[in-house]
């Protein structure tokens, strides 16, 4: 008994509590084990697909997956036009498309982290400068300059990259620009100012560390938009290209086949669907465990 109330009384970590308020979303728990299991599916790809996804089979030009009628066991999805296995080529599309989400998050992270910073720390003219770059560009429907500044930059993966990676810039700047102002005024921020800390260290080493929790948050939900606007890109012929098996791209050659070959456009899109669901759910469950106001 008193062993139990011992327990009671100890104080939990911040994991500890992290990890209970976590789990109390069964959505968010459901979401991590999916996004685990594509993450495990893409570290594994080189193992797990059973060809190549390149390969060409002649004679195997769009057979069904092996549970409908005319389907082979050879090939467990079906394969496309060409003869390619669908089932490998959406096991390598799955580290291709997590990957090209993680470094659009990377990038927008870093760059939007910097500027967002600088705005909100300075003030004055730096911040209505940053800021007057963010409106002009959320002022543009996303996609849209997604498509523009693909289009400039010519087709391809890393073009589409940093195509979409400037299109969610703004939405880091002003989170942590937000951020910024409010944490500057507190007397931590004063005290270190007492004692001579230059500018980069207050940003750097005091504030920034203190605003991680809803970055983070913003982080999880951009991998989903990140994920999202590049199969669009490459949907539309302006991110990955043929043959590479990016998930977009092979909603794009499944296409002309919607009618007659359901099953080329059916599984890539299942994998968009359930990775993009599977980070939201993730995100709205770090937003509860993260946020003390929204703790249950």
């Amino acid at each position: 008994m008193e062993l139990e109330q011992a327990k009671e009384l100890t104080p939990q970590t911040p994991f500890q509590e992290f990890y209970q308020s976590f789990a109390l979303n069964k959505g968010a728990v459901i979401g991590l084990a999916v996004l685990l299991f594509f993450i495990a599916v893409g570290i594994s790809s080189p193992f797990l697909a059973p060809y190549d996804p390149t390969q060409l089979f002649d004679g195997a030009y769009r057979l069904p997956p092996f549970f409908s009628s005319g389907g082979n066991t050879k090939f467990l999805l079906g394969t496309d036009d060409v003869g390619r296995d669908i089932l490998s080529r959406l096991i390598h599309g799955t580290a291709l498309s997590l990957g090209v989400g993680i470094m659009i998050v990377v990038v927008s992270l870093v760059l939007g982290t910097i500027f967002g910073l600088l705005a909100g720390y300075f003030g004055k003219s730096v911040d209505r400068t940053v800021m007057r770059f963010t409106d002009i560009v959320m002022a543009l429907p996303s996609t849209l300059l997604a498509i523009v500044v693909a289009a400039i930059l010519g087709p391809g993966l890393v073009n589409a990259v940093w195509a979409v990676s400037i299109v969610a810039i703004p939405n880091y700047i002003r989170l942590v620009r937000a951020l910024v102002m409010a944490e500057k005024k507190r007397a931590y921020v004063m005290a270190a100012q007492a004692y001579g800390a230059g500018h980069i260290r207050i940003m750097v080493s005091e504030i920034l560390p203190n605003c991680t929790a809803p970055i983070i948050v913003q982080a999880t939900l951009g991998l989903s938009e990140g994920i999202l606007n590049a199969a669009a890109l490459g949907f539309l012929g302006l991110g990955a290209q043929p043959p590479t098996p990016e998930w977009g791209t092979m909603l794009a050659d499944a296409r002309p086949f919607l009618e007659n070959s359901p099953w080329m456009v059916t599984f890539p899109g299942l994998c968009i669907l359930l990775v993009v669901l599977a980070l939201n759910l993730v995100g709205d469950g770090l937003r509860d465990a993260l946020d003390p106001r929204l703790k249950r």
